[in-house]
């Protein structure tokens, strides 16, 4: 296929009546998408509804976590809940723009997640590894990740509705995403720099953020154990089990569906069927499901909030937990640092 040979933003094949999926196949799609749905809007929802009512929350690292719900919530709405209906249908039956629509919001706020959680742990790195660190965080320095975050996403974003790649359907054509199939050196030129962009410095930038953070842990113990002082082994492996979750979420997401771009490019001629196309797209729009609760809800102080706005004030969990604290516990705290300190999950 030649580079040129497809209308800017505009994959060919764009409504593809339920031939090429069993009708309970996109049965059972539709109703895990509705699940996906409300859990992912719910769960974002509390945690910018609880952020927004409590100041003390709303601090520099904590931004990047309200803009990982806010675009999550909005990957969801834009993205999850139109393939329950499509899925449904047994096909994308709202026509060739609603479908670049869907492509071009999942792609941009997709990314937006994937570069919020990409600062948040470079933000904790310096925080817990740098001497100054903490000096050098500021609520402007957080609005400036921001700036940078939405913008840089945005350019990925809109690029293929200018013709670099394009936005179509894909997998079993019921959801609309970056055409992967498409054969042409513009969309193979597209891919490996988003392979390069959005993947390979994410991972990167996260794998080295938290393996510092993770190491600075274990040295801080082994000091305060040679002067006498006593450490809490068990919080430490607590540390090392909630990190593990996060990068672990993080390649659930994304690692499948770069590997499926890469796949088409090193072998073009490869045939992928329908449902193996679809399973790494359905992989990235679970993200919004599990962020809120492995950043957000476990916390312990933001948890608090939530089951008091959630009970309306009826239920203090603060009056039926003890605080435990250690060495341990207060690098696990430096994980989700605030102005006041956030109380460590």
């Amino acid at each position: 296929m030649d580079g040129n040979s497809t209308t800017p933003g505009i994959a060919v094949n764009l409504t593809v009546m339920p031939t090429i999926f069993p009708r309970s196949g996109y049965s059972i799609l539709s109703f895990l998408m509705f699940l996906n749905a409300v859990f992912s809007i719910c769960n974002n929802a509390i945690v910018i509804l609880v952020t927004l009512k409590h100041p003390q929350l709303r601090n520099p690292i904590n931004i990047f976590i309200l803009n990982l719900s806010f675009s999550d919530l909005m990957m969801a709405l834009c993205g999850t809940t139109i393939v329950v209906s499509t899925n449904y249908h047994g096909y994308f039956y709202l026509g060739k723009q609603f479908c670049i629509f869907q492509g071009f919001a999942v792609n941009y706020f997709g990314i937006v997640s994937l570069w919020s959680l990409t600062l948040l742990a470079y933000e904790r790195y310096n925080v817990v590894c740098e001497p100054i660190g903490a000096l050098k965080l500021s609520t402007k320095r957080g609005y400036q990740g921001l700036v940078f975050i939405w913008l840089f996403c945005l350019f990925w974003a809109i690029a293929p509705l200018f013709g670099w790649s394009s936005y179509g359907p894909e997998g079993v054509q019921t959801s609309c995403s970056i055409g992967w199939e498409e054969r042409s050196w513009s969309n193979y030129s597209y891919i490996i720099s988003y392979f390069l962009t959005c993947f390979i410095i994410p991972v990167g930038i996260i794998g080295f953020s938290y393996g510092s953070i993770l190491r600075s842990l274990h040295q801080l113990n082994r000091k305060i154990e040679q002067q006498g002082g006593k450490t809490n082994p068990r919080e430490e492996k607590r540390v090392v089990i909630m990190v593990l979750f996060m990068v672990l979420a993080f390649l659930i997401c994304w690692l499948p569906y770069t590997v499926f771009a890469l796949i088409v490019v090193i072998n073009p001629q490869l045939y992928i069927s329908p449902l193996a196309a679809t399973l790494p797209t359905y992989f990235a729009k679970t993200s919004p499901v599990y962020n809120p609760i492995i950043y957000i809800f476990l916390n312990k102080q933001f948890r608090t909030y939530a089951v008091q706005c959630l009970t309306c004030g009826h239920i203090n969990l603060d009056s039926l937990e003890e605080d435990t604290e250690s060495v341990s516990a207060q690098a696990e705290n430096m994980l989700t640092p605030k102005t006041n300190q956030v109380a460590p999950a």
